[in-house]
């Protein structure tokens, strides 16, 4: 089996971390989650390492969790905290669509730029599911009634409307060339000074996991348990309608 994820440097200071199982749409598999938490802490330790940029293959950033092989949710929910407390800004590069657990991703990297071509769901209500621990990095960001309006239809929305409501730091007509001045800022930022500042402006992020990471976890897996989404995760990979559509 192909490794889901790939690793790259530019010898400028910028790594990149490249989902990369486009046949399941870069889901959130076990493996793809260790590979990620450990890339992190590598790039976290390296003090030549100015920023990381998450980015991906195929035409989906990321669809959410792996229903045929998930990761076990504790291990998601420390992937979510490791991005925000890494001592690196985590940049999210987005030329695709995003779903569920991909939203949760860009919720907890520092800034998310997207092109015309992406577009974003909270697919989990449709499951009988809901964005249960994903809510720990996107509800500090996120306007609250856009939250309430995409948490509870599950309605799909674009780049420019994600860039709106703070899921986004930036909606580009070209992705790379909306990334450009960003990575130079970060480029020439000190170590300290860029882990100080995200200490700043992850505090509302950190408080969150440090308040509710367990019991939405307990929540999540109590869901996945149930008999509604048992029907809803069938009727998706069935490619049907569950049983309470009208």
């Amino acid at each position: 089996m192909a490794n889901p994820l790939g690793i790259t440097s530019d010898g400028r200071g910028i790594t990149t971390l490249t989902l990369d199982s486009p046949d399941n749409r870069n889901a959130l598999s076990a493996e793809l989650v260790g590979g990620l938490r450990e890339a992190l802490a590598q790039a976290g330790a390296d003090r030549s390492i100015r920023a990381v940029v998450l980015t991906h293959t195929g035409g989906t950033f990321c669809a959410g969790a792996d229903l045929k092989s998930p990761s076990n949710p504790y291990d998601f929910v420390a992937l979510l905290r490791e991005i925000t407390e890494s001592p690196k800004p985590v940049l999210a590069r987005v030329t695709g669509h995003v779903r569920a657990g991909g939203l949760g991703l860009l919720g907890a990297c520092d800034l998310a730029v997207a092109g015309p071509e992406s577009s974003f769901a909270f697919t989990e209500s449709r499951l009988g599911l809901a964005p249960a621990v994903i809510s720990l990095p996107l509800l500090p960001r996120l306007d609250p009634r856009a939250a309430s309006r995409y948490f509870l239809t599950g309605e799909r929305f674009d780049a420019a409307e994600a860039a709106r409501i703070g899921l986004l730091t930036l909606a580009a007509p070209e992705v790379d060339q909306g990334l450009r001045p960003i990575l130079e800022g970060l480029r020439q930022a000190s170590p300290q000074g860029l882990a100080e500042s995200k200490r700043l402006v992850t505090a509302g992020v950190r408080a969150a996991f440090d308040r509710d990471a367990d019991d939405l976890v307990v929540l999540s897996a109590r869901l996945f348990a149930s008999p509604e989404a048992r029907e809803g995760v069938a009727a998706f990979l069935e490619r049907r309608d569950p049983t309470w559509a009208s």
